[in-house]
């Protein structure tokens, strides 16, 4: 079963520099940014697991687990794909997969986690990324767990901190998405696009 061999990881650990304080915690209708994230992967998979570096998040949801990067210092997304892996090899979890998730995108397209299972089916063991609308879209990824060793080194010893040079070093794959009503992708990284973000979240609503 899919919920079995895929860990859904939800990634909040930045410092959110551009938005002014922690987006996660940005209220969007009645849910956080987080809680939206959270919403949509909790009626596909039996547990979740957060990256954050925040000592004062709580939620309370009997699926999730919070953790926090396993290499200290703020180094990008790929320290937090690589602290899931490794959580999931502490707690002696059968999960061969990591699909990671932003905690800024509350509107992804939720053939995502469709993709990710019918790819978690393939013999092949290939990370996966996602593209929409020729939009690489690199923080939605399928990361294999064996891969955790591999990906230790590299940063470690060689400094690797861009998820897409890794991923592309590891001969990835694209799983092609097309939308058509708005940017279900926005990534909230500012004011501005939280602003953005209010105004389709109203007119999702209001239909």
């Amino acid at each position: 079963m899919n919920e079995k061999t895929i860990l859904p990881v939800v990634l909040a650990g930045g410092k959110s520099n551009r938005f002014g304080k922690d987006k996660s915690n940005a209220k969007l209708g009645d849910k956080t940014l987080l809680e939206h994230t959270i919403s949509k992967l909790e009626n596909e998979f039996s547990e979740i697991l957060i990256i954050t570096n925040n000592s004062d998040l709580k939620i309370i949801n009997k699926k999730v687990y919070i953790t926090k990067d396993c290499i200290e210092g703020q180094l990008g997304p790929l320290v937090g794909i690589l602290s899931a892996m490794k959580w999931i090899i502490k707690n002696n979890k059968n999960y061969k997969y990591v699909a990671s998730f932003p905690c800024d995108t509350p509107f992804f397209d939720l053939k995502v986690i469709k993709e990710f299972k019918r790819c978690s089916n393939l013999k092949s063991e290939s990370i996966h990324l996602i593209n929409s609308n020729n939009q690489r879209h690199n923080i939605f990824g399928l990361w294999p767990v064996n891969t955790w060793k591999i990906l230790e080194n590299d940063i470690k010893s060689y400094k690797f901190r861009k998820v897409e040079k890794w991923a592309d070093k590891m001969n990835m794959k694209i799983i092609n998405l097309n939308n058509d009503k708005f940017d279900k992708f926005l990534n909230i990284n500012t004011k501005e696009e939280f602003e953005l973000a209010k105004k389709h979240f109203y007119e999702l609503n209001n239909d």
